[in-house]
């Protein structure tokens, strides 16, 4: 029973996992289609992006302490992509290069769909 809920309780991190990457894609869309300025956009990304960080950094942790050692090793180099990302380049992105990302930042969040999923 115990390791049932561990399961259910790691699907929901990886549905809030997806449902944040989702959301940047969503507001990528928007952003190209001109529904929404680029200081909205880069507003709500950079809203979700720490908390993605995190709850990658959670999830990771989760299987570690629960004993899921190959969960944790197939999540272990996301976690370290994100950790560099942070240390290397500001992962907030501002509204003067929201364009120059528009392009490239649909392809890195589908890479993290497709790793997460």
């Amino acid at each position: 029973m115990g390791d049932l809920f561990i399961w259910i309780l790691s699907f929901f991190i990886l549905i809030a996992l997806i449902v944040l990457l989702v959301y940047q894609l969503m507001c990528l869309a928007d952003l190209e289609f001109d529904y929404i300025n680029p200081y909205d956009s880069s507003s709500r990304i950079n809203s979700v992006v720490l908390p993605e960080f995190v709850v990658q950094g959670i999830l990771c942790l989760f299987y570690l302490l629960t004993g899921h050692w190959i969960m944790a090793l197939i999540s272990a180099p996301y976690l370290y992509y994100d950790v560099r990302l942070v240390k290397t380049i500001d992962v907030r992105g501002g509204a003067e290069r929201i364009y120059w990302q528009a392009f490239m930042y649909p392809e890195r969040i589908e890479w993290r769909i497709a790793i997460s999923a």
